[in-house]
């Protein structure tokens, strides 16, 4: 099973040889055998990679991200060709009833909410009686918006009342870094199950290439909410995004058994694609550190 993250932060050459990836650095070379790794960071715009290598990654379903100048990400390598009956998923994915994907909507944002009064009460506010009453009040679709209106409440009371996430400041580009990273796993198993990412259940914007991916991480971003709030007075620099991306090999409890993030990422989204039709037995992820 594959459970590293390689992350490159410098000036290299990346290439493939026998089943591994080769990195090359000045006089240094390292081997790191492909069924390995889990996820290549790319954080640097002064690296070279074989389309060879990129072949071979993607016939491995290994996930590959790039990040900008600014060291943020701003793409990653997806295959074509995931798994072997991806055209009959892709059917049964357009075929999904409206009344199918708002019931499951409704279970998401419940277990959005359901996080972020977990995350309040662990940090023992006041607010989380308020976020626990607008669990009851989720409809079909969320069509009042509760996800809204908690979401205001969340983010005033962990980070003050002045902050937004439309600011420009190390908060939000430490979540913003946090959530790309989710966004990523999950497009990679939303990918490896068949799907497409751009057909969302309640995203639906045409320029987002990652609709699906957008509503099936929601219940994840708490955990990067969890981490941001105690590293606040941190630097947002290299090591505090390695810190961020290592997030993915902490463990969690998930159906009553502990998993590292990224097992728990790949079964909750094997479990809520095939259940669409019969949410009743919607299994969330709900927010207990490990």
């Amino acid at each position: 099973m594959s459970f590293r993250t390689v992350v490159i932060t410098n000036q290299a050459k990346l290439n493939y040889k026998n089943r591994f990836l080769v990195v090359r650095q000045e006089d240094d070379e390292k081997y790191i055998h492909l069924s390995e790794i889990d996820t290549i960071i790319v954080d640097s715009i002064s690296v070279s990679i074989s389309t060879y290598l990129l072949k071979e990654l993607a016939d491995n379903k290994i996930n590959i991200i790039f990040c900008d100048e600014k060291h943020n990400p701003f793409g990653e390598l997806t295959s074509y060709y995931s798994r072997h009956n991806s055209s009959k998923k892709i059917q049964i994915q357009i075929g999904w009833s409206q009344t199918n994907k708002d019931n499951l909507w409704q279970c998401i944002v419940k277990n959005k909410i359901t996080n972020q009064a977990l995350l309040l009460n662990k940090l023992k506010s006041d607010k989380y009686d308020l976020l626990m009453n607008y669990i009851d009040e989720v409809t079909t679709g969320d069509k009042t918006n509760r996800e809204g209106h908690a979401a205001k409440v969340y983010f005033n009371t962990l980070f003050g009342k002045d902050f937004s996430r439309n600011d420009n400041n190390n908060i939000n580009a430490a979540l913003n870094y946090g959530y790309s990273i989710i966004l990523s796993s999950i497009n990679k198993e939303i990918i490896s199950n068949g799907y497409l990412t751009q057909l969302g259940i309640h995203h639906k914007n045409e320029f987002n290439e990652f609709n699906l991916s957008c509503d099936l991480m929601e219940p994840f971003r708490v955990i990067i909410d969890n981490f941001v709030y105690y590293n606040n007075d941190r630097e947002f620099n290299t090591e505090y995004k390695l810190d961020i991306i290592n997030i993915l090999n902490t463990k969690y409890t998930y159906n009553k058994k502990k998993y590292t993030l990224k097992d728990i990422i790949k079964i909750y989204v094997k479990n809520t694609l095939e259940l669409i039709n019969d949410v009743s037995d919607y299994e969330g992820f709900y927010f207990y550190e490990g």
